[in-house]
């Protein structure tokens, strides 16, 4: 009897000794099963989470082009204003139209139409300025929408994704009966979760680069309004003697 305890404390000790052993060990084993990159994740995500790389790719390209379009188009020649008024004053309307077709931007066009319509009524000649404002706004305002579009396509497209990814991991677990594993489930729960986020991010990114567009675009039209305005009272200024 005595030495059938002491094999049971033997065999107790033996067990403990074990599973500190496994316990060691497990925690460089879990790190290196736990550790995913960027891809692994990218895969998990599914087609959705591609066509939401897609549209991040193209939101930052619209953004890029869009706002080295719109600085162009804000660049304004030193003194331009200054020389346009000598020139009217003087009478010389071809030097100042010379002047607005070497200075490619938008500020440029809309004087240059308006020295077309010099010896018609006012009118007529702020009439067309507005105009062609209006147009080189809508030029600098090209695919801008496109921007809007994505940021609220991204969000929605990461939600489908989750709902997508949640069926799977539902339909997975019915079908497995009671030999549920974790191991199964696990397709569809990164799916949900690596669509969600990504959706997220792409969506926020949009509507950031959208929202800094649009407010440079606002300052471009206060500038142009502004020039109009003065373009005006050149012509309502008395010649020089």
């Amino acid at each position: 009897m005595f030495t059938g305890i002491i094999l049971q404390i033997t065999k107790a000790g033996q067990a403990v000794a074990d599973t500190a052993s496994a316990m060691m060990g497990q925690p460089g084993q879990e790190q290196s099963e736990m550790t995913m990159s960027l891809m692994d994740m990218a895969m998990k995500g599914g087609w959705i989470l591609a066509i939401l790389v897609v549209l991040s790719i193209i939101a930052v390209y619209i953004f890029i082009e869009r706002y080295f379009a719109i600085a162009r188009g804000t660049k304004e020649e030193k003194n331009f204003m200054n020389n346009i008024r000598d020139f009217i004053h003087d009478g010389r309307i071809d030097s100042a139209v010379t002047l607005c077709r070497n200075n490619d931007s938008p500020i440029a066009r809309m004087i240059e139409k308006g020295l077309s319509r010099i010896g018609r009524p006012l009118n007529d000649v702020n009439t067309a300025i507005e105009n062609v404002g209006k147009l080189e706004v809508s030029r600098l305002e090209k695919n801008i929408a496109g921007l809007a579009t994505i940021s609220g396509a991204g969000p929605m497209l990461g939600f489908l994704g989750t709902v997508m990814g949640m069926i799977r991991a539902f339909y997975d677990m019915s079908m497995a009966g009671n030999n549920i594993d974790i191991a199964l489930l696990s397709t569809g729960i990164y799916q949900a979760m690596v669509t969600t986020v990504a959706g997220l991010i792409v969506g926020i990114i949009a509507y950031v680069c959208y929202n800094i567009l649009v407010s440079r675009i606002e300052k471009l039209v206060f500038l142009l309004e502004a020039k109009a305005t003065e373009f005006m009272d050149v012509l309502h200024e008395p010649a020089k003697k």
